[in-house]
């Protein structure tokens, strides 16, 4: 069988990749022609270039496809312009569904993510049944993804597309190139660049526990359902530690208040608009989030797919490791 993965380039969808192959599976990626494709290097795949917006091009990237993982997403907490985010999140996700089950895909993996679930507030964690709603979502990232998994339920629902939903929360570990917002954190505490960290909280899980999650969705996961594909609950504070811990240097140990971090946010985001940058070094939104613990439990994933993520710490270590190797931290 041949399976298509989209976002192979990317971090988690190259992961997803690499386990494919060591099962010996046929891989074929769907990557945007002149994109970034280190993260093939050594991967004995098919690549097809394509477009998620242009649903002609896709048509050869689903062709003889038994399977699909659309993992790729348009993530990053500000956007010049939020409706890229939308097309690509929203439009390019209906359109790769739609045009694997016209192939005849026997199964989609939709990788959705924990940021449009609720939070619960009385701070124990979220899970797949949390209440939620559109005007909880901060920011387009937010907005595009619960949109776009609302838009994946509609095609099952009406259209039997054979989907199973996965809602990975906090990857971090090797190859991420970009890096994710998470992984610049990560850069930025390793180098000893921060020196003071915000009352937040994350859900730690190591980027192949993760993509392993993936492939049991797909193996054991039931169609219109969703699973959260996590790791451990963690602090900011004790992130930031077990950072220090890991490199040898010292943890931050002042506390910002949120309040003093946002009007800083609205000054970056205004420097970067006037100044065409690509991206502040802070977002609003970023703040605003971090007004949140970001909790959640796998609990349903480890009873019905039977993951077992590894303790966050081991993730963390690997996602230095990698970074301090490929020069991420000078």
């Amino acid at each position: 069988m041949t399976i298509l993965v989209t976002g192979a380039t990317g971090f988690v969808g190259s992961a997803v990749a690499r386990l494919l192959l060591e099962r010996g599976e046929r891989v074929r990626v769907l990557a945007r022609p002149g994109g970034d494709r280190r993260n093939l290097d050594g991967l004995d795949v098919e690549v097809v270039e394509g477009d998620l917006m242009d649903a002609d091009s896709l048509q050869a990237a689903v062709a003889g496809c038994g399977a699909l993982f659309h993992v790729a997403a348009d993530y990053r907490l500000w956007a010049r312009d939020p409706g890229v985010m939308f097309a690509a999140n929203v439009g390019g996700s209906r359109n790769i569904v739609r045009a694997a089950q016209a192939a005849g895909a026997e199964r989609i993996v939709y990788t959705s993510s924990v940021a449009v679930l609720g939070i619960p507030k009385d701070g124990t964690p979220g899970d797949e049944t949390t209440p939620v709603a559109f005007s909880d979502m901060i920011g387009p990232y937010k907005q595009s993804k619960f949109r776009a998994e609302e838009s994946v339920r509609e095609l099952v629902r009406n259209e039997g597309a054979p989907v199973v939903i996965v809602s990975p929360s906090t990857p971090i570990g090797p190859r991420d190139i970009k890096p994710t917002p998470t992984g610049r954190m990560i850069v930025e505490a390793a180098a000893g660049r921060m020196p003071a960290y915000v009352d937040t909280g994350l859900n730690i899980a190591h980027v192949d526990d993760v993509a392993q999650g993936h492939l049991l969705a797909w193996d054991k996961g039931r169609v219109g359902e969703r699973y959260v594909l996590g790791g451990e609950d963690m602090e900011l504070k004790d992130i930031l530690a077990a950072i220090a811990e890991i490199t040898g240097g010292k943890a931050p140990s002042v506390r910002i208040p949120h309040r003093l971090i946002l009007p800083i946010a609205y000054l970056a985001e205004a420097w970067t608009r006037a100044s065409g940058g690509a991206e502040p070094f802070v977002s609003v939104d970023g703040v605003r989030m971090a007004m949140k613990k970001m909790f959640f439990s796998s609990g349903k994933a480890r009873r019905e797919l039977g993951y077992a993520p590894r303790p966050a710490r081991e993730a963390l270590a690997d996602a230095v490791a990698w970074f301090r190797g490929n020069g991420y931290l000078r």
